[in-house]
């Protein structure tokens, strides 16, 4: 049982302090964030944009504890998981954390509904099946569904565990502008009906738009913050930093 202290939902979802994440050293060194922070609040969208090598993709890694700052830190509600043990980092990410990846990640040798049925009960399974457009497909496997089901499906296993925080890394991947968008109104859903916080790494533009704030990256910093604009707006914002 997860204390009350490490819940995520009350206040601020996750808090990042002076982030800074630097790979290599001496003169390769590359400097990824170069102390950024940002509050996440409960039940919002946000998502983060910025030219190639922004930094957006190494935030979002140290916000969902996959990656550890070099300085700074990041916590989930009331908890700290900067500096914590990689086995109770790793247990909190499995009971709070969702994370969506192009790679999909799902298992094969699965149906639809074992691979959702990982981290939910069948009437959960059910539920999120429906909500992704997958219901009629639970005895299929993974190899069975085009790429943008198997996106779906990867959505719905994340969805299915009731995540805190649900973050997505490009989640439609090569899958094309028009799965990117379906994905995006996915977690908006998540977002309006359950009140899941949800964090998207995105080029997309339209896709951007689902969410209530997006926060623009250049050269490793937090350079602009936009609160529900539409595409044309954050078009005209990335254009001044070269995306």
């Amino acid at each position: 049982m997860t204390s009350t202290a490490t819940r995520i939902g009350t206040g601020t979802a996750v808090r990042a302090q002076d982030l800074h994440r630097t790979y290599g050293h001496g003169s390769s060194a590359v400097r990824a964030l170069r102390g950024v922070s940002v509050d996440l609040a409960p039940g919002t969208f946000t998502a983060v944009m910025g030219p190639a090598g922004s930094g957006r993709t190494t935030l979002l890694h140290c916000l969902a504890g996959m990656d550890r700052p070099s300085r700074g830190s990041v916590r989930w509600g009331g908890t700290e998981v900067t500096r914590l043990p990689e086995r109770r980092l790793a247990e909190l990410r499995r009971d709070r954390v969702g994370f969506v990846s192009r790679a999909f990640n799902l298992v094969p040798s699965m149906t639809v509904e074992e691979n959702v049925g990982l981290h939910a009960g069948p009437d959960r399974v059910r539920e999120v099946l429906a909500r992704v457009g997958l219901t009629g497909y639970e005895r299929h496997r993974p190899g069975q569904l085009s790429g943008v089901r198997q996106q779906r499906l990867a959505v719905a296993r994340a969805l299915a565990a009731r995540p805190d925080v649900l973050f997505a890394d490009e989640p439609a991947g090569a899958l094309g502008a028009a799965a990117g968008r379906e994905i995006a109104a996915l977690l908006r859903d998540g977002v309006d009906r359950e009140g899941r916080t949800c964090v998207l790494v995105t080029d997309d533009l339209v896709a951007a738009a689902y969410a209530d704030r997006v926060l623009l990256l250049a050269g490793g910093r937090l350079v602009d913050e936009l609160h529900r604009p539409d595409a044309a707006h954050i078009a005209e914002r990335l254009g001044l930093l070269g995306g």
